[in-house]
């Protein structure tokens, strides 16, 4: 069984697959968590992104584990994703053009950091319904947001691209809310952080890519230490047959977006991501009825 010095009542309900038939797991399931890891994971390392908005239906609908159990599994498997993505694009992409922004993605970072602190301590606090709900909140806003952006080429437009001292108080500030949301609902943020990047800072957009999962790797690391230490991951079984699996498929799907990452068109692959998101926004909504 889970913790329950982490979880509720609520949270201990029968109907987590992953746990139901501790002592014959299937197979077959092992490998569809590999292969969700490494699609999650391929999508990951080609837009710049950890992939946890895509992979939190699969572990909340499909396979529905409790909120408070899926969050902090998805925290983990996009950290993996996002360690093996990040050293590809950055092979393949030229470096020299993240430059001119890593102050304030310095900023981002440490502000998003600071913000997946607080973030985790907020998740404690709410019920399994204002959880769901925000969840839902967060899935249908990304899913348009990548729509909006395949459909729209949002030029670099630099809105905070005015003194330094702007950029590092604006980077702060944006960080910490991005953050929040990291350590609160277990997503790397980057459908936010690559916008704030594009829109904000001026950056182009395969270099906000390869910024972003900078920024992620610190924020999804501060809020899956404060989840494995409140107990969240003490089951070894949640670990060996759902972590293990989509963490070995996250690793050859991540190297393998990364590596794609200078060649291959996103556009088409945004405008799927955010039908899916939208099409998963309504399969968590559905968990309040």
């Amino acid at each position: 069984m889970i913790s329950t010095a982490y979880l509720g009542p609520e949270d201990m309900k029968p109907s987590a697959t992953i746990v139901s038939n501790p002592e014959n797991p299937s197979p077959w399931r092992l490998i569809l968590n590999a292969l969700v890891g490494f699609l999650v994971g391929l999508a990951g390392g080609l837009v710049g992104l950890g992939g946890a908005e895509l992979r939190l239906p699969y572990l909340a609908g499909t396979l529905r584990l409790p909120l408070k159990t899926a969050i902090p599994v998805n925290l983990a498997v996009s950290l993996i994703t996002l360690l093996a993505a990040l050293p590809t694009r950055l092979y393949t992409l030229k470096t020299a053009s993240l430059t001119p922004y890593l102050y304030e993605t310095s900023a981002l970072a440490i502000g998003a950091v600071l913000g997946a602190y607080a973030g985790v301590s907020g998740l404690r606090r709410l019920s399994p319904v204002a959880l769901t709900r925000a969840v839902f909140t967060l899935l249908l806003a990304l899913g348009l947001v990548m729509i909006a952006e395949s459909m729209v080429s949002f030029a670099p437009l630099g809105l905070l691209s005015g003194s330094l001292l702007l950029k590092i108080t604006s980077g702060l500030a944006l960080g910490s809310a991005i953050g929040a949301i990291s350590g609160l609902l277990g997503v790397a943020g980057g459908e936010v952080i690559i916008p704030t990047l594009i829109l904000g800072f001026g950056t182009p957009i395969k270099a906000a890519g390869t910024l972003s999962q900078m920024v992620s790797i610190p924020t999804v690391l501060t809020g899956f230490v404060r989840h494995y230490r409140a107990g969240a991951l003490n089951d070894r079984k949640i670990v060996m047959r759902l972590i293990l699996p989509m963490g070995l498929g996250a690793i050859a799907g991540g190297i393998g977006g990364g590596l794609l990452a200078s060649v291959a068109p996103s556009t088409f692959l945004k405008a799927l991501l955010g039908v899916i998101l939208i099409v998963s926004s309504i399969k968590v909504r559905r968990r309040l009825h």
